[in-house]
């Protein structure tokens, strides 16, 4: 799994959003999320379809719909969503060759990419919903109940 790093991000920093804004009854607008996140929603519509297909995410349609986690966010490390987006992606042949490509640069990076597996495995996305709360960033107050008579 070499990570790529634009839809690899983007999926956690999506899920990062939706853990972090919707609570645990809430839901999350697309919208909402690339707002936030300064990306076109429709950059994000296949990274929100293959999470949701994964059963990382769930969607929920109407009005108040939107996006909320699949699972508990303890229960999601930072490999499932990886995987959930980059599983389609095809290591091809058209790469760099050569002699230092193979012997040097290639079994280089299937270790790094080892440790970084491992290290990912470890974090959860209750950790990153943890460091955000810890870095000073408040999660929104739910709505109020407002009564009409």
């Amino acid at each position: 799994m070499i990570l790529r790093r634009d839809r690899a991000m983007t999926a956690v920093l999506i899920m990062l959003d939706v853990a972090f804004h919707a609570g645990r009854s809430g839901t999350v607008s697309a919208a909402d999320i690339a707002e936030r996140s300064n990306l076109a929603r429709r950059g994000i519509e296949p990274l929100l379809q293959a999470l949701s297909r994964s059963g990382l995410l769930e969607s929920i349609r109407g009005p108040r719909g939107g996006y909320r986690l699949g699972r508990p966010r303890r229960d999601i490390s930072l490999v499932d969503i990886i995987n959930a987006v980059t599983q389609d992606d095809q290591g091809g042949d058209d790469g760099p060759q050569g002699p230092l490509f193979t012997k040097v640069i290639e079994p280089s990076w299937k270790l790094f990419d080892k440790e970084l597996t491992i290290q990912m495995k470890k974090t959860s996305l209750d950790d990153l919903v943890k460091k955000a709360e810890s870095s000073g960033l408040k999660r929104p107050l739910s709505e109020p109940i407002t009564f009409s008579i």
